[in-house]
C-alpha cells in the first residue's frame, strides 16, 4: 500500500485545530484542498475523522486515541528533517571510538574523558588501540576520530592539524650518553630502539643521520612509546620520540630527556574524521572537545632538557 505522508501533516492539523478552514489556515492551503485531504485520510483510514454537529465538527473515537501519536510523528519527522537542529548536549546518548596513538592516549585520554563527561554526561567513548592498517574503519564508520603523523590520501576523510611535536631523545639516569659532550657520532655509536606499531627498523631519523654519512644500530623496535621508555629505563637502548605527548611518561619513569645533537624534523599530529560527519553537529563538537585537549599539550612549558656536562669523556 503506498501512503502519502503530507496527509499525517494535514491529519495533525485537522485533530488540533478541529475544523477544516482552522487546518487550511494553519497549513496555508485552500479549504477546498484541505477537504480533498481530509476525503482521502477518511479512505485510507476507513474512519469520518471529523463528523458534523450542528455548525462544528468534532472528533470521533478513533481520532481521539489517535490523536497524540499523529502530533508525536509529525514532530518526529520535522525534527529529523530539519535543516538546522540544536545539540542538546546534557541530553546527548551516543558512543563515540577515538583511535590514538598509545602516547596520545596516555596524555590526553584522561582529559578528554573528563571534559566530554563534564558536558555530555550521556556521551561514551571507547578508546581504541591503534592497529596496523589503513583508514577503511573510518570509511566504515567504526572509527569516529583517529590521530595520525601524516595527512590522509583518501579525498573522503578529513583532517585537521592540531599540533607540532618536537623530537627527544630518552636514557635511563645515568647513561653514559648523560656525560659529556653529546655528539652526533656519540648519538649514532650508541644502540637504539624504534617505536613503530609496524616493527620497523627505520624511521627519518636514520635519513638525518646517513645525509651526514653516519648510521645509527637499532637493535629493537617497539610497538607502543610505554614499551621503548620502559626499556630505555631498564636498559642502555636510547629511544627518540616527541616530546609533547610523551613528556608526563617520561617524567614518570624517571627518564633523562636529551636534546638531539642534530637538527630532526618535527612531527605533526592531525586528528581525523570522514567526511560523513562534517555536518554532524554532535561529531563536530567532539572534535572540537578533542582539539582542545590535545593542544594544551603543545602551550604547556616545553620539557626542560638535560644538559650533559662537558669536559668529560662519558665512556
Amino acid at each position: 500500500m503506498q501512503l502519502d505522508l503530507n496527509l499525517l501533516t494535514a491529519l495533525d492539523a485537522l485533530l488540533e485545530e478541529g475544523s477544516v478552514a482552522g487546518a487550511a489556515a494553519r497549513l496555508h492551503v485552500t479549504a477546498p484542498a484541505m477537504s480533498r485531504s481530509l476525503g482521502r485520510i477518511r479512505k485510507a483510514t476507513g474512519d469520518q475523522i471529523l463528523v458534523r454537529t450542528g455548525r462544528s465538527m468534532v472528533p470521533t473515537t478513533r481520532a481521539l486515541a489517535m490523536r497524540a501519536q499523529v502530533h508525536a510523528l509529525v514532530q518526529q519527522a520535522h525534527h529529523l528533517l530539519s535543516a538546522q537542529q540544536e545539540l542538546d548536549l546534557t541530553a546527548l546518548d551516543r558512543v563515540f571510538t577515538v583511535r590514538w596513538h598509545d602516547a596520545l592516549t596516555a596524555a590526553c585520554g584522561t582529559a578528554l574523558i573528563t571534559a566530554v563527561h563534564r558536558q555530555a554526561p550521556g556521551v561514551r567513548l571507547r578508546l581504541s588501540a591503534e592497529p596496523g592498517t589503513d583508514d577503511a574503519e573510518l570509511r566504515r564508520g567504526e572509527v569516529d576520530l583517529e590521530s595520525s603523523s601524516s595527512a590522509p590520501t583518501l579525498p573522503d576523510i578529513r583532517h585537521r592539524l592540531v599540533g607540532r611535536d618536537r623530537l627527544v631523545v630518552a636514557v635511563r639516569p645515568g647513561h653514559p650518553l648523560t656525560e659529556g659532550p653529546l655528539s652526533t657520532e656519540r648519538y649514532a655509536a650508541a644502540e637504539h630502539l624504534t617505536v613503530s606499531r609496524r616493527a620497523s627498523l627505520r624511521d627519518p631519523i636514520d635519513d638525518a643521520l646517513t645525509t651526514r654519512g653516519l648510521e645509527r644500530r637499532v637493535v629493537a623496535a617497539g610497538p607502543t612509546a610505554a614499551f621503548a621508555l620502559q626499556l630505555a629505563r631498564d636498559t642502555d637502548l636510547v629511544v627518540t620520540l616527541p616530546d609533547a605527548v610523551t613528556c608526563a611518561a617520561r617524567e614518570h619513569l624517571g627518564l633523562v630527556t636529551l636534546p638531539p645533537p642534530l637538527p630532526l624534523p618535527e612531527v605533526p599530529l592531525y586528528l581525523l574524521w570522514h567526511q560523513r560527519y562534517d555536518d554532524d553537529r554532535a561529531h563536530t563538537w567532539l572534535r572540537e572537545t578533542a582539539t582542545e585537549t590535545v593542544q594544551a599539550l603543545f602551550v604547556a612549558p616545553p620539557t626542560a632538557l638535560h644538559r650533559p656536562v662537558t669536559g668529560r669523556t662519558g665512556q
